[in-house]
């Protein structure tokens, strides 16, 4: 009997832990797709992660994928990369647009938020700064949930893209762990209690600009099926 008294306050926990993960991701039900699957979008996000030496690492790399194929297909028209120019890992922004471009994505169709600084500050600045309305969001599976469920709260029509997860198991596990402690209770009081993002810039009418001129054939295509 004193056993099970003991354990009750941990039962409650994990319910508790549960019920905040199942909350977030049922905001997310109905709108994840893998990339061959995606519907087309005006723009797609890309969240910032990890980099070494400059360049983005592997988590950050399939991420970066997801957008390349988008474009390349003409299911996206322009790329919003969303992270910290100074991360502590180094320039996210920068390792991100030198990859799009290495992989043929046009400089002229991808539009830097350099204060990206999480999740919800990727979502808030996409529609308060670069006036996003619609567009997809890639990002892990572990992730997802998450990320497309704080994009509706701010208010982006939004589908989102699972990129692979082929990190070590170590770094799996340590990442699921993260989202379910940390990051998802978190995402949980964001969506009750909106917050000014961290960092508050003036609007910038770049991506307006980018989609615009594209209609108008002012903007270079996007990289080739070649």
């Amino acid at each position: 009997m004193r056993k099970s008294v003991c354990l009750l306050p941990t039962l409650g926990v994990v319910a508790a832990f549960v019920f905040v993960s199942t909350r977030v991701s049922a905001r997310a039900t109905g709108l994840m797709y893998e990339v061959d699957d995606a519907p087309a979008v005006p723009v797609v996000i890309v969240p910032g992660a990890r980099v070494r030496d400059g360049r983005p690492m592997r988590m950050l790399r399939r991420r970066l994928e997801v957008a390349v194929a988008l474009m390349r297909d003409g299911r996206a028209q322009a790329v919003l990369v969303s992270g910290d120019a100074n991360g502590t890992s180094g320039d996210e922004i920068a390792a991100m647009i030198g990859f799009l471009v290495e992989h043929g994505v046009s400089r002229e169709r991808i539009v830097a938020d350099p204060y990206g600084l999480d999740t919800y500050d990727t979502a808030r600045r996409a529609v308060d700064t670069y006036g996003v309305r619609r567009a997809a969001i890639a990002t892990q599976a572990f992730h997802l949930p998450r990320a497309v469920a704080l994009c509706r709260r701010v208010g982006i029509e939004v589908v989102g893209i699972r990129a692979v997860n082929d990190v070590r198991l170590r770094t799996r596990l340590r990442n699921l762990a993260r989202e379910f402690v940390l990051s998802r209770p978190k995402a949980f009081l964001e969506l009750h209690f909106p917050r000014d993002p961290q960092v508050t810039t003036p609007p910038d009418d770049r991506l307006a600009e980018i989609l615009a001129g594209l209609e108008h054939g002012a903007v270079a295509a996007g990289p080739s099926g070649s």
